[in-house]
């Protein structure tokens, strides 16, 4: 790193007498004329070794910090979306991807809630789509977006702790493994898979959202208000947090192959050149990992689904569940997978909106 001083230094006058003797012998006189004023703003110059230890940078890593753009590049052109600095300041290095994180699921809900209330209803009932269409037509307009809020605060929240969490737990536990001989690839790992099981605490909103989306249950919970205080009161917290153990085997895998694979699948894409070509970028590496989860994992999400439309009662274990949706959809994996087409679509979108998001907004920060 270079610092312009007002006075000059033993080595910045060593290499001007030696690049002077070098022009001299090989250059004419019209070369050091043209060269003089350089000669002289070296003597001014102080020259300091940059003290900073480089940055390890991995695939796991956010896309924003293995090819980091200045703020001028990206609002060059038109007047800047943000104030330059002030927000990356108040937030701090490990705040923005919070927000980031946050904002990009807000994002993605409120785009997506309709394509998921029809993959509920046959997560639920094993319906065919165009079944599950007509029950929302029957439901009518106004209640296409009930049952909004949960998914709204579970989803902006969880996706914030995923990413935020990811961030500040690789940072501690590759500090602490420094020198220890440990991959960083395991450190990371092990990092989504504590930041997947501390998403988990978030589980009462999933169990509101599935009362809410589930028909049964419109004449006895209005709102999302009035479903925690019913939950709460007639049942207590435990009935809340019914259906934990499907999201806690979900959470921490899939936390673990995302952040993972997320650098490699980037890699492979055509270089992009401009911001545009970012943005496609990271939907498609979103989207195809997301995708490629919801498959592997939905059916768990069968499992949990089941378990959070029930009220009150024993709690079921997961392999009983399992078992239970197994016989009444007469032993078929098609059936047990139904719905699973019309996921593999949704978690396109919504990853990769999610991911496309939240390295924008990275990169504005």
């Amino acid at each position: 790193m270079v610092e312009l001083q007002t006075r000059p230094t033993a080595l910045a006058q060593n290499i001007l007498q030696k690049t002077t003797l070098y022009l001299s012998r090989n250059r004419t006189a019209t070369d050091l004329c043209t060269l003089q004023p350089f000669a002289e703003r070296l003597l001014c110059w102080r020259i300091r070794p940059c003290t900073e230890p480089p940055m390890a940078v991995s695939t796991m890593d956010s896309e924003s910090a293995r090819t980091p753009q200045p703020q001028d590049a990206l609002t060059k052109g038109r007047p800047s979306l943000l104030p330059a600095g002030i927000l990356s300041t108040k937030l701090g290095p490990q705040g923005k991807h919070y927000v980031c994180g946050s904002i990009a699921a807000f994002t993605n809900i409120v785009i997506t809630f309709p394509i998921q209330k029809v993959l509920f209803r046959q997560q639920l009932h094993g319906v065919l789509v165009t079944e599950a269409v007509q029950q929302l037509q029957r439901d009518g307009l106004r209640n296409l977006y009930r049952g909004l809020l949960p998914p709204l605060l579970q989803k902006s929240s969880t996706v914030a702790i995923m990413f935020g969490l990811y961030e500040d737990f690789s940072r501690v536990l590759l500090d602490r493994a420094g020198g220890s001989g440990v991959p960083v690839l395991v450190t990371r790992s092990f990092a989504a898979a504590l930041a997947g099981t501390a998403e988990a605490i978030l589980t009462p909103f999933e169990r509101v959202q599935t009362l809410l989306q589930d028909h049964r249950h419109h004449g006895r919970f209005n709102n999302t208000v009035h479903t925690f205080r019913t939950l709460l009161t007639e049942y207590g917290v435990t009935e809340c947090y019914r259906g934990l153990v499907p999201i806690l085997l979900r959470n921490g895998p899939s936390n673990i192959l995302f952040f993972g694979l997320r650098g490699p699948i980037k890699e492979m894409l055509p270089e992009a050149t401009n911001k545009p070509g970012h943005l496609v970028n990271d939907f498609v590496c979103g989207g195809v990992l997301g995708a490629g989860l919801g498959i592997l994992f939905y059916p768990l999400n069968v499992v949990k689904s089941r378990a959070q439309s029930q009220v009150g009662g024993a709690f079921q274990p997961c392999r009983i569940v399992l078992l239970t949706v197994w016989r009444e959809r007469g032993g078929s994996v098609a059936k047990l997978f139904r719905g699973a087409h019309l996921n593999y679509h949704r978690s396109l979108i919504s990853w990769g909106i999610i991911n496309a998001t939240y390295e924008f907004l990275l990169k504005l920060l």
